[in-house]
């Protein structure tokens, strides 16, 4: 009886799961229809980017419970696409301005930030058309690109304030020596600061060496950016004191970083001024940049370039978009060859690296292609370092920007063992052995140190093939690549001068390349991404996590805090469950890793399942 009613339990909770299930799929297929507008044409107006949210290069699938759920999902927007909307927005007569709507913009690496602010200027110089910013409060990101917009509005309750790229990062060694926990650590590269955290309390000098020099080329990268593109700004002003007189929105009009106060009602009537108004939400009228996207595919032609995006973590086996899996990759490089008319192939990477399997993987599909007869051009974004690096070694060109944060060539290995942790409960583990290897990696009761040594030789093993990568693909001596290597990270100008880089140059440049090579009209090539496109429902979902439009041009009901401070917590709150996420992934990742996991003090925070991440966190810690 215990038996059957255990069963039928069972089944009860199995039909409760699927009624919860068919309601949420409803019920967010509803929300989805009401919010949207797919019968929605293309009017005139201005083209609304609202960009709540982060700025990728490849936006990862759709989470249903965090649509249905909290929806604290960070928005993610494909810089590609706006890049698009834009150049194809300066010759169409219905659009009449650009707005950015920056209100709880979290940010974008720093190459993708400077790829769309020259969107903006090549918008404002071919059409001559106004682009008007607005945000409560600007800090590096959104100021990165509102400087590019020929108004820029505050409200007058908000204010600047810029901080400049760095920050600080947990170190666990206190708490795992709390814990009990022991760290093993393989690693090669002087510089492969990934794994310290693990076995110090504090940043190493060459650690810090190297991170300070980075910071300080990005951080002049930034500031030089915007001389350029509002050279009346004082920003050096700025910087030195943003409160100036106490009221952080005058001093801003004082010092040349924003040209009228107002809310968003105020800025909402000068858009209309410029773009019409529309009377149903007494705001202006507005073409959603969702609908233009949609209506201006990437071009299409008979000689056809694919494009292979490398974005986020490498990771080993299939993976989602946001996510570089290395069978998932490989699959449609190989699908992509299938085809027969690709003519050449770019590979746009934004990666911190991962696993050197996973690296591998993708690599060897490149020079398939390559082999195949296809010239293979590397796009570097923000960042591509470690196994980002290791996947650009198939290039026959390398393009970077002067602020592509790029090598990291080194591997490491971290192996977490709890045998003190017994010991502090009272447990211990014992067995029997036939070899030196049996039963290891143990747990429980630890390493031995054949395993130990066998580790160390692995991972050894791994950046002599990474090395000897590198040193093949650029023409340089493994003696010269190890001096380079080492796990230091590099700017792109340095990168180019030490000669990880061929040229300056964004996608754009790559592809033209890619074309040169094919001996086919860059113009009239199409464009193809050889990546998973979203199903029907991820599409659905897409439309439901699209913000309200109020009209009012203010951030469409994203719930982000606005005011100075709250801005503030809010990026470093979200930097947080990013930083812990990266440890746990760390600890239970690739056993041989090639990842650059400094780099993330330098990017924007990742769109991270805070919950799940915390609670996995807490059950690790409670063991």
């Amino acid at each position: 009886m215990k038996f059957i009613a255990g069963f039928w339990r069972l089944l009860v909770g199995v039909k409760d799961a699927l009624v919860l299930m068919a309601m949420l799929l409803f019920f967010g297929a509803l929300a989805a229809a009401l919010n949207s507008a797919p019968s929605r044409g293309i009017g005139e107006g201005a083209l609304a980017l609202d960009l709540a949210g982060v700025l990728v290069e490849q936006p990862a699938a759709v989470d249903p419970l965090a649509t249905f759920g909290s929806g604290a999902r960070l928005r993610e927007h494909r810089l590609s696409d706006l890049v698009r909307a834009l150049d194809r927005a300066a010759g169409d007569k219905r659009i009449k301005a650009v707005t950015l709507e920056l209100d709880g913009f979290m940010g974008g690496g720093q190459v993708a930030l400077q790829t769309l602010g020259d969107a903006i200027d090549r918008f404002r110089k071919q059409s001559g058309k106004p682009v008007l910013a607005y945000a409560t409060v600007y800090s590096d990101d959104s100021y990165a690109l509102a400087a590019h917009a020929s108004e820029i509005w505050l409200d007058p309750m908000g204010g600047t304030g810029f901080a400049g790229p760095g920050g600080s990062r947990l170190y666990y060694k206190g708490l795992l020596d709390r814990l009990g926990v022991t760290a093993h650590v393989y690693r090669v590269g002087t510089y492969k600061s990934a794994v310290e955290p693990y076995v110090r309390s504090d940043m190493s000098p060459e650690a810090r060496t190297a991170a300070q020099t980075l910071a300080d080329a990005l951080w002049e990268g930034w500031q030089r950016d915007i001389a350029a593109a509002r050279p009346r700004a004082k920003l050096a002003a700025a910087i030195a004191d943003p409160v100036g007189n106490g009221d952080f929105a005058r001093t801003a009009i004082a010092q040349g970083l924003v040209d009228r106060l107002g809310d968003a009602q105020a800025f909402a009537r000068r858009v209309a001024e410029l773009a019409g108004e529309d009377r149903k939400t007494r705001g202006y009228r507005k073409v959603h940049a969702a609908d233009w996207i949609a209506a201006n595919p990437p071009a299409t032609g008979d000689a056809r370039i694919g494009i292979v995006t490398i974005a986020g973590e490498i990771r080993d086996g299939d993976h989602g978009p946001g996510v570089a899996g290395g069978d998932t990759i490989a699959r449609a490089i190989r699908k992509g060859l299938a085809r027969g008319d690709l003519k050449a192939l770019v590979v746009r990477i934004d990666s911190p690296g991962g696993s050197a399997l996973a690296s591998e993987q993708i690599r060897l599909a490149l020079i398939e292609a390559k082999q195949a007869g296809l010239p293979v051009i590397v796009s570097m974004g923000s960042v591509a370092a470690s196994g980002g690096y290791w996947v650009a070694t198939a290039g026959d060109r390398i393009f970077a920007e002067p602020d592509t944060i790029t090598g990291s060539i080194g591997v490491f290995g971290v192996l977490p063992t709890f045998e003190q942790t017994l010991a502090k409960i009272g447990l211990s583990a014992d067995g029997v052995r036939t070899t030196a290897l049996s039963g290891q990696p143990d747990l429980l009761g630890g390493t031995s140190p054949a395993f130990d040594r066998m580790a160390q030789a692995g991972v050894e093993s791994v950046y002599r093939r990474f090395i000897a990568l590198v040193a093949k693909a650029r023409g340089l001596t493994p003696a010269r690549v190890d001096e380079i290597g080492q796990g230091r990270v590099w700017h792109g100008g340095t990168a180019r001068q030490i000669g990880l880089v061929d040229a300056f140059g964004g996608l754009d440049a790559a592809i033209a390349e890619a074309a040169r090579r094919a001996k086919i009209d860059a113009g009239k090539a199409g464009i193809v991404y050889l990546e998973k496109q979203p199903e029907w429902f991820e599409k659905l979902l897409a439309d439901a996590m699209r913000p309200a439009d109020d009209g009012a041009g203010e951030n469409g009901g994203s719930g982000a805090a606005r005011d100075i401070l709250g801005r503030i917590h809010a990026r470093q709150q979200a930097m947080a469950l990013t930083a812990l996420d990266d440890a746990r992934r760390l600890a239970g990742g690739a056993a041989i890793q090639a990842r650059c996991l400094e780099c993330a003090a330098m990017q924007p925070p990742r769109p991270v399942d805070g919950t799940g991440m915390i609670a996995a966190f807490g059950a690790w810690l409670s063991r």
